[in-house]
């Protein structure tokens, strides 16, 4: 956990999240990513994260290279890169590995800790509070996230949006599975999440109705 002297928690130093994704994504279980959109404060606990790995991973968004639309995912480490999908849906990511390498781990799930309040307005049709942030597109409407925090620095203690911590679990706490909702690169096991956390979301594959589980070490 990255703290002061006083023990309050602190933006996550840079030089932490430059680091490959596969090897990131369990260690961002536990983080607490906090926003501050239009004055309302909501901060989340990451459960569930997935891993994509640039262009040796063809279901990443840069696995054909740069464009416009994923150009903050090349770097540097510690921004924000999201996106819109099914026309309707805001995705968020935490960009990682070296500066130039297009690492990326999506954040697919987790719990609300602070502005519960605000995270109902924004979610009512969540039936609980495990409910609110379940899902990547949940996620980032608890959070109020949209393209106006794209490529904002989740490492700067004046962003809109802030990686807060980083916290440790032991390899029991942490279960690694198959990504979810793609045809590509199916197999892998890059989906990371912690075990018996109501807030973590449905397993929905794209291509095999397989699922693999492998405990995976959640330490940093």
């Amino acid at each position: 956990m990255d703290e002061d002297g006083r023990g309050q928690p602190v933006t996550v130093a840079r030089h932490r999240l430059a680091r490959p994704a596969p090897w990131l994504a369990p260690r961002l279980l536990g983080a607490v990513l906090v926003s501050l959109v239009d004055g309302v404060e909501v901060a989340v606990r990451l459960t569930e994260v997935e891993a994509y790995s640039g262009i040796g991973d063809a279901a990443s968004h840069a696995f054909r290279g740069r464009t416009a639309r994923n150009t903050v995912m090349f770097g540097p480490p510690g921004h924000l890169y999201v996106y819109f999908t099914y026309g309707m849906h805001w995705c968020a990511n935490v960009v990682c590995g070296p500066d130039g390498r297009a690492e990326a781990v999506l954040l697919r799930a987790g719990e609300v800790v602070r502005g519960l309040d605000a995270a109902r307005v924004r979610r009512p049709t969540a039936r609980t509070t495990a409910e609110l942030a379940r899902g990547p597109a949940r996620l980032a409407m608890a959070l109020g996230i949209t393209s106006r925090q794209y490529g904002v620095d989740l490492c700067s203690d004046q962003s809109p949006v802030q990686l807060e911590r980083l916290a440790r679990y032991r390899a029991a706490d942490v279960a690694a599975g198959p990504r979810v909702g793609i045809t590509v690169a199916a197999d892998r096991l890059w989906r990371f999440w912690l075990v018996a956390e109501p807030s973590v979301s449905s397993f929905r594959p794209g291509s095999r109705r397989v699922r693999t589980s492998t405990r995976h070490t959640g330490t940093s």
